[in-house]
């Protein structure tokens, strides 16, 4: 049995490692219900039929691993519903595609380089209002100015930004 153990750790340990940590957004949580998965590997190994591929059998056992996690915790339900979209009846990641992320990370710089067009005063309200997520209040504090001023620069700074962004993207289509 040691020898068949150690095959499969070393065949699957990764894959079951990334499934588990997919389920739960956590790595060190994943990493102790990996030990809860070869636990019961080594408690089942003997009721292993082979109708299913060791890989499948491991999948189900870290899958009923998680499962069993959740229901320990207390909102599990709210866990896993509010992942369901319930209109199209499909369970939805709440993690970003990796073409949306290079998408996001495309937008974030240009909009770092369309903010570097603003006047400084327009900076210094965008980045104290979205980037520091600082109030209008204390935006004006910091800036020394009234609330107002803030509000109206912030109005105008987010007009400029706005135009700066599709002129830029109205040159880049151009340009292709």
């Amino acid at each position: 049995m040691d020898s068949v153990f150690h095959e499969i750790y070393k065949n699957y340990h990764q894959d079951v490692f990334q499934f588990l940590f997919y389920l739960v957004k956590d790595r060190e949580l994943a990493e102790d219900l990996m030990q809860e998965v070869y636990i019961r590997v080594l408690k089942s190994y003997g009721n292993f039929e082979g109708k299913s591929s060791v890989k499948t059998w491991l999948l189900s056992i870290a899958r009923n691993v998680a499962i069993d996690h959740f229901r320990k915790e207390k909102n599990w339900k709210k866990r896993i519903f509010s992942r369901f979209d319930w209109k199209e009846n499909q369970l939805r990641d709440v993690q970003p595609l990796p073409e949306d992320t290079a998408i996001m990370n495309e937008k974030a710089k240009l909009l770092y380089r369309c903010l570097d067009l603003c006047t400084v005063d327009q900076k210094a309200v965008l980045i104290s209002r979205y980037i520091y997520d600082l109030s209008i209040k204390e935006t004006a504090e910091v800036l020394g100015w009234s609330e107002s001023k803030v509000k109206t620069t912030q109005h105008r700074a987010l007009k400029a930004l706005k135009r700066e962004m599709e002129s830029v993207l109205n040159k880049e289509v151009g340009d292709e």
